[in-house]
């Protein structure tokens, strides 16, 4: 399964309903939750095998699927 994909299951089995593909302001309009955040981290660094840490918390890091895989590339 490519990358996209897999992150996609990720945010998917977090908050089901949200077309992840077409939002750009996932943190900024407050459609993932702070605790959502914390469970893809986990699960972005489980499943990508990266480490990612405070200073990557950043909400323009987790606005999109595509700075969500623009930070996984970056940590790879």
């Amino acid at each position: 399964m490519n990358e996209r994909l897999e992150l996609l299951n990720i945010l998917t089995s977090v908050c089901p309903g949200v077309d992840f593909e077409e939002e750009t302001a996932l943190v900024d309009d407050e459609i993932l939750e702070s605790l959502d955040l914390v469970t893809i981290v986990s699960e972005m660094m489980d499943t990508f095998d990266i480490e990612l840490n405070v200073e990557d918390l950043l909400p323009e890091n987790f606005n999109s699927v595509d700075s969500m895989m623009q930070l996984i590339e970056e940590r790879k």
